[in-house]
């Protein structure tokens, strides 16, 4: 998130399953269907000591529903559980490629009351063409009325790939993964891991946090920390909030992200003819409307379906062409 700011004047003061997650805005999360625990997502901020050219924010408090952290070690070794969760997460990432879904996007700066007094808001369903290629339509995108901070072609990477937080075996060899101990979230019992990436290659962010992973299903079920690194350069900072993702268990098979909420307190430093001041920002992203994308395009030969192998027919035959396989006009949708 970049300040904006004028010369001598800082304006920017800157599915049903039963193991299944939902949230909204202003509520806790539980792994029950359709059941929500009472209470408020963050906390009042208490602003951490603020460095020169850091961004300064808070680490946003777990919700009800965790259980106590068990630092004991697993009954099986640690790195056979990274090598598990993942490949899993491969399996996961492969699956969300096959998918349709809503995503809405809120961006709100906060006044000293707490009151939103500018917004960024956008709704978009990813899905399919024709031609079976990723899109996305535009459901509805007000006008922004953000005038203390502006969004940043990193915001948007954010939102798009990194608060959605996925960990494959590709990506793993770029971080130092943690193990810290057990904890039960509801019902469902995770292993916990602290990530932080090796090395920060330039031009490139990274997530740095925890992670809990579902012990039965080895899928992340909940992520919370921080995209990294920040842009402290006095006049150029482009920073962003610490955030918590929570997913759900989606046709009994994958964990997807259904609501990421982040928040903080962003310190934008002064210099050449400008002050430094604070911006408080909150995120607010949920995913809904998951469906697995099906083509509708059959193949028919003679009477039979012999999609997937139209060389032959249904004795195994060369197909003849006076009888040529017929597919209907409209190609394939998603459902």
């Amino acid at each position: 998130m970049q300040g904006t700011c004028r010369l001598l004047q800082a304006l920017c003061v800157y599915p049903s399953s039963s193991r299944s997650l939902a949230a909204g805005d202003g509520v806790a999360v539980s792994f029950f269907p359709n059941r929500f625990l009472p209470g408020v997502l963050s906390a009042a901020l208490l602003l951490a000591p603020v460095l020169h050219g850091q961004a300064s924010y808070t680490s946003m408090p777990l919700d009800q529903g965790f259980g106590p952290l068990d630092p004991t070690q697993p009954d099986i070794p640690v790195a056979q559980i990274v090598t598990e969760f993942t490949a899993k997460e491969a399996i996961f990432r492969h699956a969300l490629d096959n998918y349709t879904w809503t995503r809405s996007v809120r961006v709100q700066t906060l006044d000293d009351d707490n009151k939103p007094d500018g917004q960024y808001y956008q709704v978009v369903d990813i899905a399919f063409d024709a031609n079976e290629h990723r899109t996305e339509r535009v459901l509805d995108a007000p006008e922004s009325s953000l005038t203390r901070v502006m969004m940043s072609p990193a915001d948007f990477q954010d939102i798009e790939e990194r608060l959605p937080f996925v960990l494959t075996t590709e990506d793993a060899p770029q971080y130092d993964i943690t193990y810290v101990g057990k904890q039960k979230i509801d019902e469902i019992d995770t292993w916990v891991f602290d990530v932080k990436p090796k090395v920060i290659e330039k031009k490139k962010r990274y997530f740095q946090g925890r992670i809990w992973v579902d012990q039965k299903d080895h899928q992340i079920v909940v992520t919370n920390g921080k995209n990294v690194p920040d842009d402290t350069r006095p006049g150029h900072e482009d920073l962003s909030t610490p955030f918590v993702t929570y997913r759900q268990l989606v046709d009994g098979k994958y964990w997807f992200p259904v609501y990421t909420h982040g928040d903080g307190v962003l310190h934008f430093t002064g210099g050449h003819g400008y002050l430094s001041e604070d911006v408080h920002l909150r995120t607010t992203v949920k995913y809904t409307n998951y469906h697995e994308f099906h083509t509708s395009i059959r193949v028919l030969y003679q009477g039979q379906d012999i999609t997937g192998n139209p060389q032959k027919g249904p004795a195994g035959q060369p197909s003849q062409p006076s009888q040529p396989a017929q597919t209907p006009a409209d190609p394939g949708k998603p459902q």
